[in-house]
């Protein structure tokens, strides 16, 4: 395996891994038992790159490489031999950022690799980033990260397309990572220290409301 490739396998670890991390702290939060923790954290640190791996035609990329599902099952029994203690809410979004980053580019990597066109292979990424997490709140019954007014999917374009700009552009394989993981930390940064977060929208009079 090239450097490159070491590299990018690694980044994919790590964002399976905190992934599933944040899917077993919050079946510890809902007081579940140790088999749907473990499964809390798999789904959820696996659950969008499956979904990418299947609308592209590739292998399901943990069926393969079980290591995947091993690190899924790994991360979750930490949380679930510490009780959740010892992991802040707010060091649990953190990681949840990071991990964001990093599947978010990882997608759009793999779907650029199979040769799909630039926004597809950005929407690629970003459900590779955010499906997993939609997941994890679906079963925990909380608000979807699809409903939330902070910055989170945003983030995962702005990784994605930080990507797939510098790596059309030419740039090597590590500095295009580098550039979409700084672009999604960055956004998703300023939503968990500043509150940054996206204008609403407001309807406009109805046509029969007569102003």
């Amino acid at each position: 395996m090239t450097m490159i490739g070491s590299f990018s396998t690694a980044l994919d670890y790590l964002g399976v891994a905190f992934f599933a991390v944040s899917g077993a702290i919050a079946a510890v939060e809902r007081r579940q038992d140790i088999v749907a923790m473990l499964f809390f954290g798999a789904i959820t640190g696996i659950g969008g790159g499956t979904l990418r791996d299947l609308l592209i035609g590739a292998p399901v990329f943990w069926v393969h490489q079980s290591g995947y599902l091993v690190v899924c099952l790994a991360a979750a029994a930490l949380v679930g031999l510490a009780k959740g203690r010892g992991v802040n809410r707010r060091l649990l979004l953190w990681m949840d950022a990071v991990g964001l980053s990093a599947y978010a580019v990882v997608g759009a990597a793999k779907a650029a690799d199979a040769g799909l066109a630039p926004p597809i292979s950005v929407a690629m990424g970003v459900l590779t980033a955010c499906f997993g997490g939609v997941l994890r709140d679906v079963l925990s019954e909380q608000p979807s990260v699809l409903l939330r007014r902070e910055i989170y999917v945003t983030a995962a374009i702005a990784a994605a397309g930080a990507f797939i700009l510098a790596d059309a552009l030419g740039a090597a394989r590590p500095y295009s990572v580098i550039a979409g993981m700084l672009a999604g930390l960055i956004l998703r940064g300023g939503a968990l220290l500043k509150g940054w977060k996206l204008p609403v929208l407001e309807p406009g009079p109805s046509p029969d409301s007569g102003g």
